[in-house]
């Protein structure tokens, strides 16, 4: 396997190809010949029932679990099984279902650690004033996440929209090339929604975006690509109005809802 780096970026104009990739937890087959391409600087998204497989799919793709069979290319270099420490080394971050922050932390405290990655080796227990990199890196995020008047507070006494935008500028502090998002709107209002939707949109150019969401509205607005799964397989792909046309994607997914729009 060629090892993983920042210096892997080609010219392709995929960011993410996956062949043919699977996995069984005994009997089980959670993810069952799944392929499928991420353009660079586009927002993919996965959609599908639950317990269609889509967390597991992404967690394949970001380390947490093995396939049994198929492979994983990032900017054109096999990462196939990579942990999640070296897949966000080469460039790859990923956010989850459940928040994971620091929430006895102050907000500047969580991104803080965050982009130490940035930072050489030697100089990751300095101070954050001592650290030239991760200091200008924090304070980008403040100020494109609107963080100023939450940068001394507690994450634990965010809301919970606010935690999770949180996390997203947590999961952008490494500067990476491509981010995965899963869930990231899951418990919100309508209106946290709408302006993590609009936040996520404005990412896209940045870095490339492969989305899990369950909001299929939100999906459709926001998407270049969507790729739809059922029982573990890929079902269909495409532009969003061309998934949403499909009668496969209709009968499976939107079912009724659809059929009497």
């Amino acid at each position: 396997m060629t090892p993983a780096g920042n210096s892997m970026a080609n010219g392709s104009a995929d960011v993410l190809d996956i062949k043919n990739i699977s996995v069984a937890f005994g009997a089980l087959r959670a993810v069952d010949q799944v392929s499928f391409k991420a353009r660079r600087g586009h927002i993919t998204s996965l959609i599908g029932p639950n317990g269609a497989g889509k967390s597991t799919l992404f967690n394949l793709i970001s380390g947490a679990i093995r396939p049994s069979s198929g492979s994983v290319k990032f900017n054109g270099i096999e990462v196939t099984g990579l942990p999640p420490h070296r897949l966000l080394h080469a460039g790859l971050a990923r956010s989850f279902q459940i928040t994971k922050l620091f929430f006895d932390l102050s907000v500047r405290e969580n991104l803080r650690l965050a982009a130490q990655s940035l930072e050489s080796a030697r100089h990751v227990f300095l101070p954050l004033s001592r650290n030239h990199h991760a200091r200008q890196r924090v304070d980008e995020l403040i100020e494109q996440f609107r963080l100023h008047n939450k940068v001394n507070e507690q994450a634990g006494y965010l809301s919970h929209g606010e935690q999770r935008r949180l996390e997203i500028a947590v999961a952008l502090a490494s500067r990476p090339k491509l981010l995965l998002l899963d869930e990231p709107t899951q418990g919100m209002s309508h209106a946290d929604t709408k302006e993590t939707g609009a936040m996520i949109k404005s990412l896209a150019g940045e870095v490339s975006i492969l989305l899990v969401e369950h909001d299929v509205g939100l999906v459709m607005g926001l998407s270049d690509h969507v790729v739809v799964m059922a029982q573990g397989a890929k079902l269909a792909e495409g532009a969003p109005a061309e998934v949403r046309a499909n009668p496969a994607v209709q009968a499976a997914y939107f079912g009724q809802r659809e059929s009497d729009a």
